[in-house]
């Protein structure tokens, strides 16, 4: 298996995982925060949503992000603005955030992926090993996309648990 199909794999795996994690919540369930300084269900899952199409999109392409070209920011009720991510938000920033029904973050989500799929399919391993220049430091794409699929499989943990602490085990 060369390192795009293995790529392409986890991303699989991780929408399956995302999916049973989410499956069946209610708009109250996606908005509840176990804490005032916890992040909710919503807002991870769009956050972790967010990354992945500023990494893909705007990083890797260096085209306008789908959040932008299929207006997403619309039915999220938030500004037309690429740098608007969750990233470093604040517990009162992460309370305020318009939190959609699952149908819409959902929508979203497979909007995204459809577009890193794509992507996935489009280039080859040699590709991985290309270095620009990302808000962090100068890196190749493969050390990126290794940090938005840690980013996207912490993310859907933290979902799933957040699910088991709203509704208990397995439920």
């Amino acid at each position: 298996m060369d390192s795009i199909t293995f790529t392409q794999a986890i991303f699989a795996h991780a929408q399956r995982a995302l999916d049973g994690a989410v499956d069946g919540l209610s708009h109250e369930e996606l908005k509840w925060q176990p804490d005032p300084e916890a992040n909710s269900i919503g807002f991870l899952l769009w956050h972790q949503t967010r990354a992945e199409d500023s990494f893909v999109q705007g990083m890797f392409l260096q085209k306008p992000q789908v959040w932008t070209t299929e207006k997403w920011y619309q039915k999220f009720n938030m500004p037309d603005d690429p740098q608007v991510s969750g990233w470093g938000y604040t517990a009162e920033q992460i309370a305020a955030l318009p939190v959609p029904e699952l149908a819409v973050l959902l929508g979203y989500a497979n909007a995204v992926r459809a577009k890193t799929m794509e992507y996935l399919k489009s280039i080859t391993p040699e590709k991985l090993d290309e270095v620009i220049t990302t808000p962090f430091r100068e890196q190749s794409i493969g050390q990126v996309l290794s940090m938005l699929l840690c980013e996207i499989i912490q993310h859907t943990g933290h979902i799933a648990y957040v699910r088991g602490l709203k509704r208990g085990l397995n439920k």
